[in-house]
């Protein structure tokens, strides 16, 4: 229920009319996208739990068919809120000329123009499937836009059914014919007699399936991790459907026949008003940058201007970069220079979600094939990446590094790089330590945080991690925090010790920001250390299963939601120490799953003028307004009024 408040926050931003418009209708498109992942994982759990006879309560006090009941109405009031959302905006768009327009409106030479269209560039990727008896009700894919097409001609009189698979992803959904926009699926609908010769076509009907994706697999009794998530990846297209969405103009009889073939019930059948799929309205073929936010360029520091800058840079200093506020382009430099740089010996990295910019997988084949020592730790378990990732793990291997899958029971979410580099006086070592993935595509949308070191503590303790995940050595850390083995403990200690601070009058505070805070251990020790007097104040992104604000229980406990044009990615825990601050950073959220069954990397920012960094840049997102929202005691979020935004006063320190 948190998260669907949360997935509210972000149409609230579809909704907001100081958004431009394009960027308001990919916020609806996000909200969409989010729905989806929802039901493919979370509302899908909760199937697998009734299915499996669940009949204990979780934290919250619910049965699995008590959530599944909430979770019905809140989605299905949602569903109907997201596409009012795109219709007003589509009003809107209109307005400005930017007109989304239907077939059967325009004049006949146009028509007779997108008929043409059709039959060269989208009939030719269609597939007519009928259902009788030789030809069974077809497989429906997960996320597919289908038409359930009536046919005259069967049996005493009876409709024939068929079904033509909208293919979204090979052809765009939005589609620019003419200089008229249209949709794929209305162009296709106009034009079924030409798909269908012979036979006279009664009606068409849009649908829309979502499947259970949420598969497990005995990594314990596998051989080969890569193969076992290959064979996942196959089973999870044949996920039991979940949610079935229609138009509401689809007859009862029509729906009856798809529920029935699908095997699902009536709770789980969305009748909308349309557009369905809003997930795809992500981009659409407008150039109309008044109507779009203006492009930003992120700051770029003089640190490599030759093959020698960085490295001799991060000799004399540390550098914390902001994201997206300063350029990724740093973290990609890095890894190519020591890429070609015939001083460095190996470099070590772990990778979650890559994207699919070419510049990292090159730099890490092209140090292997220059016989450097390339270890790529590589996360096949991450979720929605598992094919990219298995595609990169071949890559490498085959250019000569040293893939290493993942850690049995563990997914490794850690954002670490370590190069060892020689040098006079030895061998030296760099690292590279933050809060977002090796995606450059996302490092251009998401806030995060990342260091760029040759502190030699912080290498020496890389080194620990990579031997532990590479060969399962038993590891001891200086600084570093590490899940599943030291950061609950750690994070623990660190909250237990503000409580003893302010029980003995001293400084006590703690400010902290994550994507999520779900961890029952952790929102216990927060409680606790409310009640100690400690004050705390949080930027949870997401979902929040802490109640602020209770008299008794959490009184000086703060928590706000902060959402804008980038996303919020970072995760920071600050503690005031009775006077001498102490500061981390790193890839954890304060999760029960990525304490526990996964590998983070949590480190301590070693120097004072980056702790002073750190806190200035909590402190200007907690003094937001134009994005954050305000937890209140009963769980529901309140919009906070104002215009200062703590995003764009970053935006403007860097220009």
């Amino acid at each position: 229920m948190s998260w669907l408040s949360f997935n509210d926050r972000v149409l609230a931003e579809a909704r907001d009319p100081r958004n431009p418009l394009l960027e308001r209708l990919k916020y609806a498109a996000i909200c969409g996208s989010n729905l989806d992942e929802f039901f493919m994982v979370r509302v899908a759990g909760i199937h697998q739990q009734i299915a499996a006879g669940v009949q204990t309560p979780s934290l919250d006090g619910l049965l699995p068919r008590e959530v599944l009941s909430l979770v019905r109405q809140q989605t299905h009031e949602m569903l109907g809120e997201v596409e009012k959302t795109v219709q007003d905006i589509a009003a809107l768009l209109a307005a400005e000329g930017v007109r989304l327009e239907r077939v059967e409106d325009l004049d006949s030479a146009t028509r007779a123009h997108i008929r043409d269209h059709y039959l060269t560039e989208i009939q030719p990727v269609l597939t007519p499937l009928i259902v009788d008896p030789t030809h069974p009700f077809p497989y429906i894919s997960n996320l597919s836009l289908n038409l359930a097409v009536l046919l005259s001609g069967g049996k005493r009189g009876e409709d024939v059914f068929a079904r033509v698979k909208v293919p979204v992803g090979v052809l765009p959904r939005v589609l620019s014919i003419g200089g008229h926009l249209l949709l794929l699926e209305d162009v296709i609908a106009s034009h079924l007699g030409d798909l269908f010769k012979g036979r006279k076509v009664k009606a068409a009907y849009l649908f829309r399936v979502t499947r259970n994706t949420d598969y497990d697999f005995e990594e314990d009794e596998a051989e080969d991790l890569l193969t076992t998530v290959e064979d996942g990846l196959r089973r999870r297209r044949f996920g039991s459907p979940v949610r079935l969405e229609v138009l509401s103009t689809m007859p009862p009889d029509v729906l009856a026949f798809l529920s029935e073939r699908m095997k699902i019930s009536d709770d789980d059948v969305f009748c909308l008003e349309g557009p369905l799929g809003t997930a795809d309205f992500m981009g659409i073929p407008v150039e109309r940058p008044d109507l779009a936010f203006a492009p930003y360029k992120p700051a770029f520091h003089a640190l490599d201007d030759d093959e020698s800058t960085i490295f001799a840079a991060l000799g004399e200093r540390d550098v914390l970069l902001h994201h997206p506020y300063d350029s990724f382009e740093h973290v990609l430099n890095f890894l190519e220079q020591a890429a070609r740089d015939p001083n460095v010996l190996a470099i070590k990295q772990t990778l979650y979600r890559t994207g699919d910019d070419p510049r990292l997988l090159s730099a890490l084949r092209t140090a292997a094939e220059a016989g450097k020592q390339v270890v790529a730790f590589i996360e096949l378990k991450a979720r929605f990446d598992e094919q990219r990732n298995i595609s990169w793990a071949r890559k490498l291997e085959r250019a000569g590094a040293h893939v290493v899958y993942g850690m049995a029971g563990l997914k490794t979410h850690a954002k670490v790089t370590l190069v060892v580099r020689r040098e006079e006086g030895g061998l030296r070592r760099y690292v590279h330590i933050g809060t977002g993935n090796y995606n450059p595509k996302t490092a251009r949308l998401y806030t995060d945080l990342s260091l760029l070191s040759g502190n030699q503590e912080l290498g020496q303790d890389a080194t620990e991690l990579f031997n532990h995940l590479t060969g399962y050595a038993s590891a001891e850390y200086q600084h570093l925090l590490v899940a599943p083995h030291s950061a609950r403990k750690g994070f623990l200690a660190l909250l237990e010790r503000e409580s003893e601070h302010a029980r003995a009058g001293r400084e006590a505070w703690m400010i902290g920001k994550c994507n999520q805070l779900t961890d029952p251990a952790l929102i216990e020790a927060l409680y606790k250390a409310s009640q100690a007097g400690v004050k705390i104040r949080l930027v949870v992104r997401g979902v929040c299963c802490l109640r602020p604000g209770v008299p008794g229980l959490s009184e000086n406990i703060e928590v706000r939601s902060l959402l804008g044009r980038f996303l919020e990615h970072a995760r920071v825990f600050a503690f005031g120490n009775g006077g001498e601050p102490e500061v981390f950073f790193g890839s954890a959220d304060w999760m029960s799953r990525n304490l526990d069954r996964r590998v983070e990397v949590i480190a301590p920012v070693l120097y004072e003028r980056f702790r002073a960094r750190f806190l200035e840049i909590m402190e200007t997102e907690l003094a937001d307004q134009r994005g954050s929202w305000n937890l209140r005691p009963d769980g529901v979020y309140e919009k906070l009024a104002g215009e200062f935004s703590a995003q764009q006063t970053f935006a403007e320190q860097r220009r």
